[in-house]
């Protein structure tokens, strides 16, 4: 449930399961795109369904795992009916972005719609364009349209988020964790996907955290120290903007994401609710 690791190429900057992983344990969705292209939350959720008619056709239990909030509500929730994306009416936003800035249509989206531009950062250009696209070709906020989602008999879902409960080593974690993915080539992918000659940087896969911002450090926006404070920066703000979902979602069981023995703990859950036999746990 992850909205970069369907992208061939992207693999430090993701996290991604290393090839071992994949062989020791089935994953579905990874590596199903090449960067160029573009994956939505639809396809995800048509997707996904068959996943998991698959592993349970074959007695396994499918484990949705990641971080693409939106993903979720897609799959459990269905989808609200928007328009479709018109040409002329994205090429005026953006005509508008580049004259005033997009902090000035953030702006306005607050105006339209408090709640979007509550959750959406002044800076995600793509999803101020698409709110703003939305109310333009509908006269409703696009938050009004998706709450009204489209209802269907989805698989049923058992949603656990595991939570840092403090949230200073949280902040430390991303800091260390991005450290570690440079360390690890994450500058150099970069520098190999800029190289190729069919990637844009407004490509949705290349607008991810962390990607962003070391494809503009290697264009010569800014210095490595600022794209790094930017990177982490980013990731801090995108697992705040999580948390604060998932405290939302009533559906969610929340679990301390470090606490001693809580995977045996879970384990047992799952061994209650029937999903796992006691014997395979």
């Amino acid at each position: 449930m992850d909205s970069a690791m369907v992208y061939r190429g992207l693999d430090i900057g993701t996290a991604k399961p290393s090839i071992a992983m994949r062989r020791s344990v089935p994953h579905h969705l990874v590596d199903i795109l090449n960067p160029n292209e573009a994956y939505s939350a639809g396809r995800f959720a048509r997707d996904a369904a068959t996943a998991i008619e698959g592993i349970r056709a074959r007695g396994r239990l499918p484990l949705i795992v990641g971080g693409t909030l939106l993903y979720l509500r897609s799959l459990r929730d269905g989808l609200a009916t928007l328009p479709r994306a018109d040409r002329a009416v994205r090429a005026a936003i953006d005509r508008d972005g580049e004259r005033l800035g997009w902090a000035a249509l953030h702006e306005r989206l607050q105006r339209i719609d408090p709640a979007a531009a509550a959750r959406i950062a002044p800076s995600d250009r793509q999803r101020i364009q698409r709110a703003l696209e939305v109310h333009e070709l509908t006269g409703r906020p696009i938050t009004e349209l998706q709450r009204s989602s489209t209802s269907r008999d989805g698989p049923r879902i058992l949603v656990v988020a595991l939570v840092p409960a403090d949230r200073a080593a949280l902040a430390e974690r991303i800091e260390r964790r991005f450290d570690a993915m440079v360390a690890q080539g994450f500058v150099a992918e970069v520098a190999g996907l800029r190289a190729r000659d069919d990637l844009t940087p407004d490509l949705p896969s290349l607008r991810s955290v962390g990607y962003r911002q070391i494809w503009a450090h290697l264009a010569g926006d800014y210095g490595w120290d600022e794209a790094r404070t930017r990177a982490i920066v980013a990731t801090r703000q995108y697992a705040k903007r999580q948390l604060t979902w998932l405290r939302r979602d009533t559906r969610c069981e929340a679990w301390p994401a470090f606490a001693p023995g809580v995977a045996d703990r879970y384990l047992e859950r799952l061994v209650r609710e029937g999903l796992v036999g006691a014997k395979n746990g």
